[in-house]
């Protein structure tokens, strides 16, 4: 399966989309590493929406964790699933974070979910942590609107996704004004993981979509907000990655790396199982 860049970002209440400006760019000098492609054992069961995939070894005991992980595929969450002993819920919903986003315009509908998860898998989850890739990041937003659901995830981690609007609907020429709408509930998580209670990874890459804010400039807004410093590093990331800042406080870390093209951004989410021990 090929992976785009970015996607398409939500841009109102509606659930609109604006396509990006594709990047030419491809980068040839660092190998992009991927994971093999395999199917762990494990129990798999179908729920109202996704798939709940329970590893290998995990005992189904109250208190076992899970990830409710958005856009990727079905097959690498449960690698990562597998890998980090944890229960997966994988949900796709097409291209478009306006998709992911829509899914879960009915605000209980997230709690439901995770009541049919307990059911069918006959355990109550303890820690529950959301998890999105790129568009998969619109779901994730649109479920911690939602006061109940907020209350009830422990944990965050926004691979690559973390999108919103220029106010003046193009980039400016220096800094660009950011429409902070989408961005107001990344701020309080933040607030709350500083002050340990969540627990928030984020990352992002150099993409650069042009009809809509990159992941840079909503990182740098987000630390802003936070009065987190954010420090320059060049270090060997996951993936063969290479990892250019980090800001990090209390539960909450945000990681940039760098890269503007298709595989960048595919590394990123290849790194699914290392970025679940960080948070962990």
């Amino acid at each position: 399966m090929r992976w785009l860049p970015a996607f398409v970002v939500v841009v109102s209440a509606a659930h609109g989309q604006q396509a990006q400006n594709p990047s030419p760019m491809v980068e040839h000098t660092r190998a992009h590493q991927r994971l093999r492609e395999e199917t762990p054992p494990g129990r798999r069961v179908k729920l109202d929406l996704g798939t709940l995939f329970l590893p290998a070894g995990l005992e189904p005991r109250s208190g076992a964790p899970v990830l409710f992980f958005f856009h990727g595929g079905t097959w690498l969450p449960e690698v990562a699933g597998a890998q980090d002993r944890i229960a997966v819920v994988g949900i796709q919903a097409g291209a478009g974070s306006g998709s992911y986003a829509r899914l879960f315009d009915d605000p209980k509908r997230f709690l439901s979910l995770l009541e049919d998860a307990e059911s069918k898998a006959g355990v109550r989850f303890g820690s529950v942590m959301l998890g999105g890739w790129s568009a998969g990041c619109g779901a994730v937003r649109q479920i911690l609107k939602t006061p109940e659901s907020y209350a009830r995830v422990s944990a965050v981690l926004l691979i690559d996704g973390m999108h919103t609007d220029y106010v003046d609907g193009k980039p400016g020429p220096l800094e660009s004004k950011l429409d902070p709408g989408n961005l107001q509930i990344w701020v309080q998580l933040g607030r709350d993981a500083i002050a340990g209670r969540k627990r928030v990874m984020v990352t992002h890459s150099e993409i650069f979509p042009g009809t809509y804010a990159s992941t840079t400039e909503t990182a740098d807004y987000l630390v802003a907000q936070l009065g987190v410093r954010l420090r320059a590093v060049l270090k060997w990331g996951p993936m063969g990655s290479q990892q250019l800042s980090e800001a990090v406080a209390g539960k909450f870390r945000l990681l940039g790396f760098a890269g503007n093209s298709a595989p960048d951004h595919v590394d990123q989410l290849h790194a699914l199982p290392q970025f679940l021990k960080w948070l962990r």
